[in-house]
C-alpha cells in the first residue's frame, strides 16, 4: 500500500513542554493506524497538527506525496481529512442533520430571489450514509436528546458527509458501554474495508490488538517505535508505552470490614418527570469497595449525583457516619467526609480556565493554611500542587501555574484524583476514574483506591469497565432502569452474571 500521510521531523512545543518532538512516520492508505502513549505523550497534538488545529514548529507534512500547510481545520476539511474529538463539538439544541450539515449547509434560492439551506435534500444524504456505513441514527433527533453513542455516530457521519477519506479518531470508546464499543469498532472496520483510511488514538490495548493493522507508539513528545500489530502482544503494546513492564493486577485480597459509612435507604431519584433511581437501598462499610455496574443511562450517575448533592432526592434516607445528610448541601457533605470524582470532569471537575495549583486546592482554598481571614497565601497553594503533581504523576508544562484546560484530558483526570484521594475523606467516590487515561496511569489509580480501602476508607466505584470493577470491587451491585437488580461479594459473580443482570435478562434479585 501506498503512503497517503507522512510526517517528517515534526516538533510542536507548548510553554514548558515539548509535545512533539523531531517526529517522523507514515501511514499507509486503507489501514487502522493506532497512535498509542501515556497521558501527555503527544499524541493529540500530533493529530490536532494533521487536522489544522495547530502549525508546527518546525518539520514538514506531506499528503498523498506532496507537501501540505495545513492552516485550518476547514482546509483539512478539503484535504480530506476528519476528525472525531474526545470531547464532541456538537450544538446541543440541534438537530442530528442541521449538526451534520453545519459549516456546509446546501443553500437553495425561493422563486430564486430567497436563499434557504436544502435541509430535505441533506437528510436524504444523511440517511443514505447512515444506511450505508451502518450508523443507525434519526436525523431530526435533538442532539440534547442524544445518547453518547449515537453523538459518536453524529461526529461519523459529519467527516463521511464532508467526504472525508483519512478519518482521526481521538478515545473514540472512552465513554461507551461494552456493547456500544463493539458496535463501534465493527463501524471502523466497515470503514476501513470501504477504503477510509482510519487513525486511532487509544489507551485501550485490546481495541488496538482487535482492529489494527499497525500502531506508532509515543513517549514523553518522541517516537518509540512502529509495530505490525499482529505480530506485538498487548504486553509488549504496554511496556513500549509506559518504558517498563506492568505486572498483572489481581483482585483485593479479603479482609474484614469496619462499620457502616454510606447507608442508602429506599432512594428515588425523579427530575422532568423521569425516574432516574427508583427505591435502590444499599450501604458501604469502612475498608469496602462497593462497585455499581450497568451500562451508561440506568441511573447510576444520577445516583453518585444524588448522594454526593448535586441531585434532590425525591424519596428515601442518605446517612453518612451516622448523620442524615438527605438535604444536606454538597459543601456540607464534603465537610461531613465525602469526596467526588465526577463522570464530568469538564463540567463538574475542574475550572478549566483555572490554573492547576487552584483546581488542586478547590476543596481547601477556604480553610487555613490557603486562606486566612480571606486572604489566600499563594505559596501555600504552590507548594501543595507540588506534593500532589509530583505523587500523582500529573504531567504539566508549568507546574501548579499551568492552565487547567491546555492539559491533556488524562492528566485533568489525574489532578481531580489527586485532589479527592489527598483530602482522606471517609467516603471516596470515583466514577469512571481512569476513561481516558493510558494503561500506566489506570494502574496507578487503581493502586491509590486500593490504598485508601487498606487505610479503612469506603470505596462507591461506578465503571462502565467490567475489567476495572472486576480488579476492584470487594461488592457488586448491578443497576439497570434505575434498579439495582442484584448486590453480592465480588467472588459470587460471574462476568456473564454480572452482563446479564445489566442488559436485564436477568431480574432483581437482592
Amino acid at each position: 500500500m501506498e503512503n497517503i500521510i507522512e510526517v517528517k521531523n515534526i516538533t510542536k512545543s507548548f510553554p514548558g513542554i515539548i509535545a512533539n518532538n523531531n517526529i517522523s512516520l507514515e501511514i499507509r492508505s486503507g489501514e487502522i493506524y493506532a497512535l498509542l502513549g501515556e497521558n501527555g505523550a503527544g499524541k493529540s497534538t500530533l493529530m490536532n497538527l494533521l487536522f489544522g488545529l495547530y502549525t508546527p514548529d518546525s518539520g514538514e507534512i506531506y499528503l498523498r506525496g506532496a507537501p501540505v500547510v495545513i492552516s485550518s481545520p476547514s482546509f483539512a476539511s478539503s484535504l480530506s481529512i476528519g476528525m472525531v474529538h474526545q470531547h464532541f463539538r456538537l450544538v446541543e439544541d440541534f438537530t442530528i442533520a442541521e449538526n451534520i450539515v453545519l459549516g456546509v449547509e446546501t443553500q437553495k434560492h425561493f422563486l430564486g430571489l430567497l436563499p434557504y439551506v436544502d435541509m430535505k435534500t441533506a437528510g436524504k444524504k444523511i440517511t443514505e450514509l447512515s444506511k450505508s456505513y451502518g450508523l443507525d441514527v434519526d436525523p431530526d433527533m435533538k442532539v440534547v436528546d442524544a445518547s453518547v453513542s449515537v453523538r459518536q455516530r453524529v461526529e461519523i457521519l459529519k467527516m463521511l458527509y464532508r467526504e472525508a477519506e483519512i478519518l482521526i479518531f481521538d478515545e473514540p470508546t472512552a465513554m461507551l458501554a461494552p456493547q456500544e464499543i463493539e458496535y463501534l469498532l465493527q463501524i471502523i472496520k466497515n470503514l476501513r474495508d470501504r477504503g477510509k483510511t482510519i487513525i486511532l488514538i487509544t489507551h485501550k490495548l485490546n481495541e488496538v490488538k482487535q482492529i489494527s493493522d499497525r500502531c506508532g507508539i509515543l513517549n514523553r513528545g518522541k517516537l518509540v517505535g512502529v509495530y505490525n500489530v499482529a505480530d506485538t502482544s498487548v504486553e509488549k503494546m504496554a511496556a513500549y508505552m509506559v518504558g517498563r513492564e506492568l505486572e498483572d493486577e489481581t483482585p483485593p485480597q479479603k479482609h474484614d470490614f469496619g462499620q457502616e459509612v454510606l447507608g442508602v435507604k429506599n432512594l428515588t431519584v425523579t427530575s422532568r418527570g423521569v425516574t432516574y433511581v427508583n427505591n435502590v437501598s444499599f450501604s458501604i462499610r469502612a475498608g469496602e469497595i462497593f462497585a455499581v455496574a450497568g451500562v451508561d443511562g440506568n441511573g447510576q450517575i444520577e445516583l453518585a449525583d444524588t448522594i454526593s448533592g448535586l441531585l434532590d432526592v425525591t424519596e428515601g434516607e442518605i446517612s453518612l457516619l451516622g448523620h442524615d445528610i438527605t438535604h444536606a448541601s454538597t459543601r456540607q457533605r464534603v465537610e461531613a467526609g465525602m469526596s467526588y470524582v465526577p463522570e464530568d470532569r469538564h463540567g463538574t471537575g475542574l475550572i478549566l480556565d483555572f490554573s492547576l495549583q487552584q483546581n488542586l486546592a478547590l476543596r481547601r482554598y477556604y480553610q487555613k493554611p490557603f486562606s486566612t481571614h480571606g486572604v489566600l497565601n499563594e505559596q501555600v497553594f504552590e507548594d501543595y500542587s507540588s506534593g500532589l503533581i509530583e505523587k500523582y504523576d500529573i504531567r504539566c508544562g508549568q507546574g501548579g501555574h499551568t492552565v487547567t484546560r491546555s492539559m491533556s484530558g488524562g492528566n485533568q483526570q489525574k489532578a481531580i484524583v489527586a485532589r479527592e484521594i489527598d483530602k482522606g475523606s471517609k467516603l471516596m467516590m470515583f466514577v469512571q476514574p481512569t476513561r481516558g487515561l493510558d494503561i500506566g496511569a489506570i494502574r496507578a489509580i487503581h493502586e491509590h483506591i486500593l490504598n485508601v480501602r487498606a487505610q479503612g476508607h469506603a470505596v462507591f466505584l461506578i465503571s462502565m469497565e467490567l475489567d476495572e470493577i472486576n480488579v476492584l470491587a470487594d461488592t457488586i451491585g448491578v443497576m439497570y432502569e434505575g434498579h439495582i437488580n442484584r448486590i453480592a461479594p465480588a467472588s459470587e459473580l460471574t462476568t456473564d452474571e454480572i452482563g446479564e443482570y445489566m442488559m436485564g435478562v436477568k431480574t432483581r434479585d437482592i
